[in-house]
């Protein structure tokens, strides 16, 4: 009688552990399908980055007058070495 508990409540952790995969992969399907369809295709774009290209970004504050003239001489004093 010893010998059929251990093998007992092995099969009640199996149980237990299959319910748990069980409840999980219907949580992931229930998510997933609750989730937008939002194409992610080759031309899909983020909103967020819309517009944006690598490298530098071109200054938002180009278009205020006299702004330019102060960044150019700002380069100008910084490049030179003391």
């Amino acid at each position: 009688m010893n010998k059929s508990r251990p093998t007992q409540l092995k099969r009640q952790r199996e149980r237990a552990q299959a319910e748990k995969r069980q409840q999980k992969t219907l949580r992931r399907q229930d998510t997933k399908s609750r989730r937008p369809d939002t194409p992610r295709g080759p031309g899909f774009e983020d909103p967020d980055i819309a517009g944006i290209k690598p490298g530098p970004q071109p200054s938002p504050y180009a278009d205020f007058p006299g702004f330019a003239d102060e960044v150019a001489e700002d380069d100008e004093t910084t490049d030179k070495e003391p």
